[in-house]
C-alpha cells in the first residue's frame, strides 16, 4: 500500500530512524483537527486548541534506548512530561517544562489501523487524550484507543513519500449545496447571502445545505433560515469547530419565534464567542427543527429576548454549559447532556438524558417528565469526509436501553460506512422513474436540495436501503399519487425529508409496509428520522392521512405533521385532511410526535405494544361550527385516539392545546383510549391558548376543563 507522511514519521520513530532526535514534528488531535502546543515559557499545559501549525507547534521526537519516545518542544527546548505529581484535577496532565528525560517523560507510539498514532505513558500505561470536556488539553489517562486518543504525527521537514493515497473529490451535490472549508473566499458574506434569501422566505421554493469540512471557523457567524441545513463533515461533531456564532432569530416581531420552522444543524461543535453575551448561542425555533450530533461549547438560550417560542428537538447533543429552555412551551431532548438545564412550561420530556433536572411533573416550573433509558434507537444516518478524503456516509447501529450521546469521549458512533458511491444523488429535474430505477438497482438514495415534483409513488423494496435528504429536500404529487410507499422488509432508513400534499387527493403521502404487513423486524426495524409533513401553506393541497405506518417494530425519530393554520391555500375546504398519523402496526415506537390541526382524530393507533415519548398537538383551529365537528364519541375529535382493540399501549408527555377561531366549539376529550391496564398514559396537559371553547377533559373523561387564554390548564399525571 502507499503509505502517508505521518505514517512514514510515525514508523520511523518506532524503528529508532531518527537516531538521537528526529527532524521537527507536528501532532494534530483527530478530535478537533487541531493542532497541538507548547508555550514558549513551558508553565502552561498542552493543549490541542491551534487551528494552524506555527512555531509553538513544532516537537523534536527523541528516540530513547530502551524503546519509547520523547518529545521537545522546538520553542522552548522543555521536554514534555506526563506529570503524576500534580494534584487533581491536573494529575497526569502533559507540560513542556522538563530540562531531562526521566520516566515521566517516556511515551511509546502505537500506530493505528488508519495511521494515526497512540500515545501511551510509559510509565502508566495510559493513553495521552485530547480531552475535549477540559478544552483540549492533554492529559495521559485513558485506558483504551477511541478517537479523542488518536494523533495525527507529520515530519515537518521531510517531503511526503511519492504517490500518497489520493484525495476524494466533492460529489456532485448540485448547485444548492454548499461546500465551505475554514479557507473559503468570502465566506461570511456567503453564508450571509444564504441566509438573507432564506429568513424572509416562508413558504418559498429554495432549499440549501451548507457543508462545513473538518477544520476551524474562527470569527464565523452562521444565521439559519427557513429550509436551511447546516452540516459538519467530520466523523466526529469536535472535528468541525465554529468559532463565533450560530443562531435562530426570530421570525415574527416582538421576538415571536412560533413560525420559526424548517432548519436545523447536525454534526458539529460551535463556541459562541459572538453569540448573545456570557457565551451563549441563541436557537429561537419552534417545530421541525432537527438539532443533533451538535456540540456547544458554551450556554445555548431556545428564544429571543423575551419572546414566545414553540418547540423543540435535540438528539445526540452535548451542551457544556447551561440550556435556558425560557418561553419554550414543550421541548424533548433525546440522548443529550449539559452542564445544567433551566426553565419549564407546560411538557418538557427527557428520554436517555444523565442529567435531567430535579423535579418531576406536574409541578409549575417543573413539568419534567424523565425516562432514564431509550429503549431503542438508530441514530440518524450523517454525511462525512472518511479519513482518505472521501466522501461516505455513516449508517448508526440500532441501540437499546441507552442513555447519553453516542460519541462521547472522542468515539466513533457504531455503525456502518457506506461509500458515496453506493448512493444515487438525486436532483429535483430527476424523474420519480429514474429515481424508482435506481432504488430497484439496489442503490441508496441522497436527495439533494429542492422541490421534486413526483408523478409516480417511490417505491422502496430493497431491505437495507438507505434514503437521505439533505436541506429538507421536498417531495410533491400533484396528480393524487402518494409520495413513498416501502415493502414490509428489513432495516430500511428514511431521514431528512419534506412531504407536500399536492393539489389532487392521494390517499396517503408516506405508507411504511403496506396494508396487513405482518412480518417481525425487531432485530432490525425501520427508522424514520426528521419527516416533516405540510398540507396547505405553500399553496391549497390535500391528503386523506399524512403517514401511516403498517410495518411492526418501526422506530419514527422526530417527526412533523402539520396541516396548515396560515399561508396560502388555508381553509376549512382548502387543505382538507382527517389524519395525521394512523399507526397500524405492533410495537411501533416514537420520540417526538408532533401533529397540528387535522380535522378529524391527529393520530389513530390501531397496533398493540406502541410507545410515544412526546407528544405535541394543536387541535384545529378552523371548525367551522360544532355541528360540523361532532364525532361519534361527542363534541370534537379527540386529539390522540387509541382504538378500543388494542390491549397495550403506553405514552409518556402529553400536551394538547386548543386555539379556535369561531366561539362555542368545545372538544369532550383531548385523548381517548380503552380502559385497560395494558393501556397506560403519563404526564398529560390540556390548554387552551384562545379565547374561544375549550377542551373539556384530559382522557377520557379524567382530568378538568380548560380555562380560555390558559387561565387554568388541567393536568392528569397517569392513567388509568
Amino acid at each position: 500500500m502507499q503509505w502517508s507522511t505521518r505514517q512514514y514519521v510515525a514508523m520511523a520513530v518506532m524503528l529508532g530512524a531518527f537516531g538521537a532526535a528526529a527532524d521537527a514534528a507536528t501532532l494534530r488531535a483527530v478530535a478537533n483537527n487541531n493542532f497541538v502546543s507548547a508555550t514558549a515559557t513551558g508553565t502552561s499545559f498542552l493543549n490541542a486548541t491551534a487551528p494552524v501549525a506555527s512555531t509553538w507547534e513544532d516537537f523534536e521526537v527523541i528516540r530513547n534506548g530502551n524503546g519509547t519516545v520523547s518529545f521537545r518542544a522546538t520553542i522552548s527546548g522543555n521536554i514534555v512530561s506526563a506529570d503524576q505529581g500534580l494534584g487533581a484535577p491536573n494529575t497526569n496532565r502533559l507540560i513542556g517544562n522538563r530540562q531531562a528525560i526521566n520516566a515521566w517523560e517516556q511515551f511509546t507510539l502505537e500506530t493505528q489501523s488508519n495511521g494515526t498514532v497512540a500515545i501511551r505513558s510509559a510509565t502508566t500505561g495510559l493513553y495521552v487524550s485530547a480531552d475535549l470536556n477540559r478544552g483540549g488539553f492533554l492529559v495521559a489517562d485513558r485506558p483504551t484507543v477511541q478517537a479523542w486518543e488518536q494523533f495525527v504525527l507529520s515530519d515537518t521537514t521531510t517531503p511526503p513519500p511519492t504517490n500518497p493515497p489520493p484525495t476524494g473529490t466533492t460529489p456532485d451535490f448540485g448547485p444548492n449545496v454548499h461546500v465551505f472549508n475554514p479557507s473559503t473566499p468570502n465566506l461570511q458574506s456567503q453564508i450571509d447571502g444564504i441566509y438573507n434569501a432564506q429568513q424572509p422566505n416562508h413558504f418559498g421554493p429554495r432549499r440549501d445545505a451548507i457543508l462545513l469540512t473538518p477544520g476551524t471557523y474562527n470569527n464565523l457567524r452562521i444565521p439559519v433560515g427557513f429550509y436551511t441545513q447546516v452540516l459538519g463533515l467530520g466523523s466526529h461533531p469536535d472535528q468541525v469547530h465554529v468559532i463565533g456564532d450560530l443562531r435562530s432569530n426570530a421570525f415574527l416581531g416582538g421576538d415571536n419565534a412560533t413560525q420559526n420552522f424548517w432548519r436545523g444543524a447536525e454534526n458539529f461543535s460551535v463556541t459562541p464567542s459572538q453569540g448573545i453575551g456570557n457565551n451563549t448561542m441563541q436557537w429561537a425555533v419552534s417545530q421541525a427543527i432537527p438539532f443533533r450530533r451538535m456540540h456547544v461549547r458554551g450556554n445555548i438560550k431556545l428564544n429571543q429576548n423575551n419572546g414566545w417560542s414553540s418547540g423543540g428537538w435535540f438528539s445526540d447533543v452535548l451542551v457544556d454549559g447551561n440550556v435556558n429552555s425560557a418561553s419554550q412551551q414543550q421541548w424533548i431532548s433525546r440522548n443529550s447532556q449539559w452542564g445544567s438545564w433551566s426553565g419549564s412550561n407546560w411538557n418538557m420530556v427527557f428520554v436517555g438524558v444523565p442529567n435531567a433536572p430535579a423535579g418531576n411533573f406536574p409541578t409549575q416550573g417543573q413539568r419534567y417528565t424523565k425516562i432514564a433509558q431509550t429503549p431503542v434507537i438508530r441514530e440518524k444516518p450523517y454525511v462525512f469526509i472518511d479519513a482518505n478524503g472521501s466522501y461516505a456516509v455513516r449508517v448508526p447501529a440500532l441501540s437499546t436501553n441507552s442513555a447519553g450521546i453516542s460519541w462521547s469521549n472522542g468515539a466513533t458512533t457504531p455503525g456502518t460506512t457506506l461509500p458515496i458511491s453506493s448512493f444515487f444523488l438525486a436532483k429535483p429535474s430527476d424523474s420519480a422513474a429514474t429515481i424508482n430505477a435506481q432504488l430497484a438497482a439496489g442503490k441508496h438514495i441522497l436527495f439533494t436540495p429542492g422541490t421534486y415534483v413526483l408523478t409516480q409513488t417511490l417505491q422502496v423494496n430493497n431491505p437495507g436501503t438507505v434514503i437521505l435528504g439533505l436541506g429538507f429536500a421536498t417531495l410533491r404529487s400533484d396528480n393524487g399519487q402518494p409520495l413513498i410507499k416501502t415493502a414490509d422488509v428489513d432495516g430500511l432508513t428514511i431521514s431528512g425529508l419534506f412531504l407536500d400534499a399536492g393539489r389532487a387527493e392521494s390517499g396517503v403521502l408516506m405508507e411504511v409496509g403496506p396494508s396487513g404487513a405482518s412480518a417481525s423486524h425487531a432485530a432490525n426495524p425501520t427508522a424514520l428520522h426528521d419527516l416533516f409533513f405540510r398540507i396547505g401553506g405553500a399553496a391549497a393541497g390535500r391528503v386523506g392521512i399524512a403517514l401511516s405506518i403498517n410495518a411492526n417494530n418501526t422506530i419514527v425519530d422526530h417527526t412533523w405533521l402539520w396541516r396548515a393554520d396560515h399561508g396560502d391555500g388555508v381553509s376549512w375546504n382548502d387543505n382538507p385532511s382527517a389524519n395525521g398519523l394512523w399507526v397500524n402496526g405492533n410495537d411501533v415506537t416514537i420520540y417526538g410526535l408532533f401533529v397540528e390541526h387535522f380535522q378529524q382524530h391527529q393520530v389513530v393507533w390501531n397496533g398493540n405494544g406502541g410507545r410515544v415519548y412526546f407528544y405535541q398537538s394543536e387541535i384545529p383551529y378552523d371548525p367551522p361550527s360544532q355541528s360540523a365537528w361532532n364525532s361519534t364519541t361527542g363534541r370534537g375529535w379527540a386529539s390522540y385516539k387509541v382504538s378500543n382493540n388494542v390491549t397495550s399501549h403506553e405514552a409518556w408527555g402529553l400536551g394538547i392545546y386548543s386555539v379556535f377561531t369561531n366561539g362555542g366549539i368545545l372538544l369532550d376529550r383531548a385523548i381517548e383510549v380503552p380502559t385497560t391496564s395494558g393501556v397506560r398514559f403519563h404526564d398529560m396537559i390540556s390548554v387552551c391558548l384562545g379565547g374561544n371553547g375549550g377542551i373539556v377533559h384530559v382522557i377520557n373523561n379524567t382530568g378538568s376543563q380548560t380555562g380560555c387564554n390558559a387561565s387554568f390548564t388541567p393536568t392528569v399525571t397517569t392513567f388509568p
